[in-house]
Parts: C-alpha cells; sequence; structure tokens
C-alpha cells in the first residue's frame, strides 16, 4: 500500500487529557515526540494504523528507537505508557492504532474515488452505445446537394455535455464529510466537568444560558471553541474576584488528573484477574489483526466487542 505525504491531528491535542498527563511525567517531551513519530510512522506506512514491517515482522522497541533516534528504555517507557492509555493496542505482540482508519479516513476515500470511477466509466460506456445508434441512424441518410457528405449529428455534443454535468453530480453526492473541527455545542455537564478540571469558579450554568440565548457567537462571529471561551470566562472572574483564588492550590487540577488516572489504571487490574475478561479481549484482537488482514470477519468482531463491554460491567459493577 502507498505511503501518504499527511496525517490529521487535531489543533487542540495538547489539551487533550492523556498528553496532558503525559506532559507531568518524567522523560514527557521525549514521550510527546515519539508520540508523533510514530504516527507519523502509521502514515507513511499506510497500514490501518498496524505496525509491521512485512507481513511476518512485526516492529520491536529496539526497532522504533533506531527509527526514531531515542533510547531503547525511553522507547519502551513509552510504548507502555500508551497503551495503559489506550493510545495503542499490542496485539499478539504487534503495535496499533485503534480507529486509525476511522480518524484518518485514507481508505474511505480510495473507496470513494473508485467507486466513482467505475460508476462514470459504466456511464460513459452506455452514452456512448446510444449515441453509436444515434449516429448510425443519422449517417445512413446522405444529403445529394452536399457531394455525398452524410448530415453531422449533434449527438456527440450532446454525450460530452451531458457527461460533464453526470460527473459534478457524482462528485458532489461522494464529496469528503465535514471537517472534525466543525464547532459542536457542548452540554451543561461538557462545561461543568471542564470548569472542575480546571478549578476554577465559573458558574457552568451562567456560561451555557448565555451563549445558548445569543446562538452560540462571540460577538458577530459564530464561536469555534468553547473551551477557549470559559478560560476567558476564567482570566475576567479572576481579575474581578482575586480574592477567591488566593489560597487555592495550583495543582488541584493535576492532582484531580492523576486520580482519575489511578482509578482507571484499578479498573484495568481489576478486568486483568478476570480470566473470560481476558480471553474476550484476546478474541477482539485476534479478530482485529484478521480484519487489517483483509479476512471478512466484522461481525464477528463487533459481537465480541459487544460481549466484552457487557463483562466488563459484571466485572466492574456498572
Amino acid at each position: 500500500m502507498a505511503d501518504v505525504k499527511w496525517i490529521k491531528i487535531v489543533s487542540d491535542i495538547f489539551d487533550d487529557e492523556k498528553i496532558l498527563l503525559i506532559e507531568q511525567m518524567p522523560e514527557s517531551e521525549s514521550l510527546i515526540v515519539i508520540w508523533f513519530k510514530l504516527l507519523c510512522l502509521a502514515g507513511k506506512q499506510n497500514n490501518s494504523g498496524v505496525f509491521m514491517i512485512n507481513e511476518r515482522i512485526a516492529y520491536t522497541d529496539e526497532m522504533l528507537a533506531a527509527i526514531f533516534r531515542r533510547k531503547v528504555d525511553v522507547v519502551r517507557m513509552a510504548i507502555k505508557v500508551y497503551e495503559q492509555f489506550g493510545m495503542i493496542e499490542i496485539i499478539d505482540g504487534v503495535i496499533t492504532i485503534p480507529n486509525w482508519g476511522k480518524y484518518q479516513n485514507f481508505d474511505k476515500i480510495d473507496l470513494k474515488n473508485e467507486y466513482m470511477r467505475k460508476y462514470m466509466q459504466t456511464y460513459r460506456q452506455k452514452q456512448i452505445e446510444k449515441t453509436c445508434k444515434a449516429n448510425s441512424k443519422a449517417n445512413s441518410k446522405v444529403n445529394s446537394k452536399t457531394n455525398g457528405k452524410v448530415n453531422v449529428s449533434s449527438a456527440d455534443i450532446d454525450l460530452e455535455e451531458d457527461l460533464d454535468i453526470k460527473e459534478k453530480e457524482i462528485k458532489e453526492k461522494v464529496a469528503v464529510a465535514p471537517s472534525r473541527s466543525q464547532f459542536v455545542k457542548p452540554s451543561l455537564k461538557d462545561i461543568q466537568a471542564y470548569c472542575n478540571e480546571r478549578g476554577n469558579y465559573i458558574s457552568a450554568e451562567a456560561f451555557f444560558n448565555h451563549y445558548e440565548s445569543n446562538g452560540w457567537r462571540v460577538g458577530k462571529t459564530a464561536m469555534k471553541d468553547w473551551q477557549s471561551a470559559v478560560r476567558g470566562w476564567e482570566v475576567r472572574h479572576k481579575a474581578e474576584h482575586p480574592e477567591l483564588y488566593i489560597d487555592k492550590p495550583k495543582n488541584t487540577a493535576r492532582q484531580e488528573r492523576q486520580a482519575k488516572q489511578e482509578k482507571e489504571m484499578l479498573k484495568m487490574q481489576k478486568l486483568k484477574q478476570d480470566k473470560q475478561w481476558l480471553s474476550l479481549d484476546k478474541q477482539k484482537r485476534v479478530l482485529t489483526i484478521a480484519i487489517v488482514n483483509g479476512e471478512d470477519r466484522q461481525a464477528e468482531l463487533d459481537e465480541a466487542v459487544k460481549a466484552l463491554e457487557q463483562r466488563k460491567k459484571e466485572v466492574l459493577g456498572l
């Protein structure tokens, strides 16, 4: 599969909770650089986020360290962190990035281009056959006043015009979906969670009601980033009520994130002690690899994921 020259990365990646947690770890800069190098390698390979040198050999920590020009110990630590955070999955010793195709859409674009090419090929063939019949009838009528020259049919001109219109219609139908960066209105719960994460005293309800009433606009411009708007309110609130922030610990948000991370790790440890969950998880990984290799087992994978989630709820008492 040919490599690609670019990959998609959301503009607010450094506001992502996982990246924020990584920034608090030892070797944080190396961990972030390795992550971006891993994303670029996935794009270069264009193998649905599965890191294989060829059909038989998977990338090892040592290979990645050599390619990324980083110490092996640091690469191993990075791989471990990424796996804990769900940024990667290791299936039968193969490193994979979950949902790579969903976010990059390379396969979808290729499929749409191939569909349009075949559709237009079939459509043109049918139109040419119709034109040949029309020309045959027109050319059978010879005008004796033009020294035996046949009448010129307008079918060819009409065909090209018709094909141009049809091709434009098809292109519009298979146009790529709108960008993921399109603004999505947050819920009151989303705003409250973000304010809690930042440890500010902004009223989430007041924020929501204000922008709900004006159609989510900043001045006369449609809002693009509601989290940025929350931070703007926070700056003004601190200026108006400095007394609320004087004794507030600066690392409250960090402590909350660390506590959340520890809680998730405890959940994962509990799941890994359950044999049934481990068996279902292994089945899901095997099916994922099979699908990547071209096998038609999507229905089995869907069932395995459903069973895995059900078992997770049973083990954790959700």
